[in-house]
This record gives C-alpha cells, structure tokens and sequence, in this order.
C-alpha cells in the first residue's frame, strides 16, 4: 500500500485519503503530497477516509475506486437499496442541495469568471425517489457470469449489477423491468459481452443477436408505457418478451419496440428501429401541452420537475405582447411554445429531424399558429432563420451537456437579441458559455438550479441575460 507519494503513485496502486469534497460528476477529491496532487475517488464522498485502488493515472490527476470506507464521513447516511443508479443516496437530501448549490456557483464564479448575478438557489425535487420516466436497462454478465438485467456497477463498464427494484423509476416501470427479467431466464439470447475483443457488435456464433439495453420510458400522467428493446444485429426472438409485458402492463403498455445496432459504443441511440407492438409514440401532458413524444426523441427525465424548470425559464423570458422568440435545441418544442404562448411568434431550430416533425404535430394540435421549427445545426442555420423572420428580441436555448459552443455563441450574439435565457443541464459548459457571453457584451443577471436528479450528481438551471446597456 502507497504511504501516499503522488509521484510513485501507480495503475492498481492502494492508497488511503482523505476525501475533502466533490467533484461535478459526483466523484470525491483527495489530494497526496505537498504539491497536492489530486485523486478524483468513486463512491466517496466528503469527510470519509477510504482506501482506495488507482485505476486511471495521468500527469497533473489520478481517478481511483473506494474498496473500503476506513472512516465514514460524519455525513454519511445508510443507503435506502443497493442501487449504482443513485451513488448520493448516502447523503441527507439537504446536503445534496448544498452541494448542487455550491457547485453551480463555483462553475459560474471559478470558470466563467462572473460575479453580480443573483443565485436564486436549488429548488428541491417534488419527489425524491421514483421520479424518472425513463430508464435504460443494461444486459450483461454479473460477477458470477449469470446472464443479468440491471445497470453498470460504478466505474466498471463492462459488468452489470442485477436490479430487482429500480427505487428512480414507478413501481409500474418496475413491471417491465420484472418482465424482462424473466423473459431473460428463458430465451435462447444472451447478453452483449462488452470489451470481448470483438471488432463489431455481430450476432452471437448460432446467429442470435445479443441483448444491450432495455428502455423503458413511462407518461407519468397519462399511465402509459413504452418499452424498447436494444440488440446487436441477428435474430431475435422477442415475442416471449412482449407476452411477458402484456401480462404484467396489460393496457398501459402503449409500444413495444425492437432496435438492431451494431455500434461499440455504449448508447441506445441510432440503429435500425421496427414497431412490435402499439405506437412509436408516448403521450405525456406539461402544464398545458399534450405531448406526443417519439421514441428517440429528448424530453426531460423528471416530468414533474419539469413543469418547474420549464416555470423558471417562462418567469426568466419576461416575455413582452409581440416579442420574436427564437428556441433553440428546441427538441420538441416544448420550452418556445410555453414561453410565446399561442398568440406569440417562435422560431424553433432543432438537429434531429424526427423531433422537428413532432413539434410542428404539438403545436398545430395545441392552437399555436405563429410556430414554425427548422431542422439542423444552430450555427448553421440561425442565420437563416433570422434573415427570413428577423432578429429575434429573445433567445432561449436548451443545449445537451457539452454546451452551445463557440460556434453557436457566435451565431447567437450574431442574432442580436435583447434578452437570453439558458437552460443548462451542466453548470461547467454553462460557466464557459456565459463567460463568452460576457464577453460579447450579455450580462448574467440571474441563475436558478432546478434538483431534476435526486440522489445524484446531476442539476439542471435556468440563467438569464440581458444585452449590455
């Protein structure tokens, strides 16, 4: 065991430290030596002292994974269930938001370089347990080799904890995920074996494919259930599967749906999609929209969170009588639409094409004639957008985790509006971008976090901008 040299410290090296705080991404942070060299660990969390192994070593960091907690942090709670899905369930739920809170504004403050702006604070979750409408399942092996549904054990990406009762999901998901666990038990497929050494994702050598993933995504006010099944390429049984869910969902399942990807990578996205059973579409309600959501397209994991956030940007936008909204990464649609109303102008810009067409389907059946969405890249097509319809006096945008970008950015201040709200699910691209913001002259007024997460790492916010002078 190491004494804690950081300069001999090595790949599979045991080491003790003491865990000062953490990380965005929920990882704690030890630092060895006088030059405090630091140690991102797994499945630690502040105060604790733990033993932990190196798996991860470069130059100026080291990741490592907790074997043994040596002494717990005086904030360290009993776990409610063994479940990798929820890694800060071992901290009361007050500590959570204080984290969250802090992390939010040393994003904003340490890598955006920006002061002056009001902190509204973490608005708490409604629910904390059972509150996600979507879940992706993993197939795999679990550590005695048995075929497994289940998710990913912390840190390791090719082995797979089984899931009796998912406590982030409805007991009524839970019936899908009890379904494939038995369905799991009988069929003549077996798991994706991730990291085999296999150059594809192919069939198996009887040429059935192999088992991925399991989504299920859940309307949380409508009672309806949509599963989605992930295989590799080859043939698939799956009508024991979807007898299994309708014996447990009965008329709840609203789809039964089977994906063939060969991609390594580990994502349920892309691939070759047929309809087994019922629709491609989940229905859903968000304050007053009736939803009709595809399969592959993105909508907010927390439905009854969601009704806040989306709130907290309508009070953020201040929209006046007779505004141009511009929503973009607008999905489908659902942030522009709440926010100009049925009487109010919205340009919407989205990349994937089937969310395109299903918030031109919500708007028309909602009332909302002065919507029009456009499919592609922000930057490449705001430009467009805004020669036809003219410079817009509020943007919103809802970009994925890696942010709008310099390009985007660019394309956004390029637009000229008077006002941007931001919906961020990642207050470090948030901090980055509001930082170029700042710069191109759009002061940060306010930022509210939005807990959509509980029991994790993850938190959402909405920030606002207003045009210099």
């Amino acid at each position: 065991m190491s004494a804690g040299g950081a300069q001999t410290l090595a790949r599979g090296e045991l080491v003790e430290l003491e865990v000062e705080s953490l990380a965005y991404g929920g990882a704690g942070v030890a630092r060895l030596g006088e030059d405090g060299f630091v140690v991102f660990v797994d499945g630690a969390v502040e105060g604790d002292r733990v033993l932990a192994q190196v798996y991860k070593r470069r130059r100026d960091y080291a990741h490592a994974r907790t074997v043994e907690v040596v002494r717990p942090s005086p904030y360290r709670i009993e776990p409610v269930a063994p479940h990798p899905g929820a890694p800060w369930q071992v901290l009361p739920y007050d500590r959570q938001l204080a984290i969250k809170a802090r992390q939010v504004q040393e994003a904003l403050q340490r890598l955006g370089q920006l002061e002056g702006y009001r902190f509204g604070g973490v608005i708490p979750a409604v629910q904390r347990w059972r509150y996600r409408n979507k879940v992706e399942f993993s197939f795999g092996f679990d550590q005695e080799g048995r075929p497994v549904v289940g998710f990913h054990a912390p840190s390791r990406w090719n082995r797979v904890v089984e899931v009796e009762d998912c406590l982030l999901c409805s007991e009524r998901a839970n019936l899908a995920l009890a379904a494939a666990r038995h369905w799991l038990s009988t069929t003549p497929h077996l798991p994706w074996e991730r990291g085999a050494g296999r150059g594809e994702a192919g069939p198996d050598d009887r040429g059935y494919a192999r088992l991925r993933n399991l989504v299920v995504r859940e309307g949380r006010r409508t009672g309806e259930i949509q599963v989605r099944l992930v295989t590799t390429p080859g043939k698939v049984e799956a009508e024991g599967l979807l007898e299994a869910l309708q014996e447990r969902l009965g008329s709840s399942l609203a789809g039964f749906l089977l994906t063939r990807s060969a991609a390594l990578g580990e994502t349920t996205q892309g691939g070759e999609t047929t309809v087994l059973a019922g629709s491609p579409v989940l229905h859903e309600r968000v304050l007053d929209l009736d939803l009709q959501i595809p399969f592959e397209a993105f909508f907010q994991t927390n439905t009854e969170m969601a009704d806040l956030l989306y709130e907290q940007a309508r009070a953020a936008a201040a929209l006046k009588e007779g505004e141009l909204v511009f929503d973009l990464y607008c999905g489908l649609g659902v942030i522009g639409l709440l926010i100009a109303g049925r009487n109010g102008r919205l340009e919407g810009i989205e990349l994937s094409p089937q969310a395109v067409e299903a918030a031109a389907r919500i708007a028309a059946a909602g009332g909302y004639t002065a919507a029009r969405f456009h499919q592609g890249e922000v930057a490449k097509v705001l430009g467009r957008v805004v020669t036809a319809a003219g410079n817009p006096q509020l943007v919103v945008v809802d970009p994925p985790r890696a942010g709008l970008g310099r390009k985007a950015v660019a394309a956004v201040v390029e637009a000229s509006p008077d006002r941007i709200v931001y919906v961020s699910c990642n207050p470090t691209t948030l901090a980055a971008d509001a930082h170029r913001l700042a710069q191109a002259g759009y002061a940060l007024q306010t930022v509210t976090a939005v807990d959509m997460f509980p029991q994790t790492h993850h938190i959402e916010c909405v920030a606002a901008f207003a045009r210099a002078g």
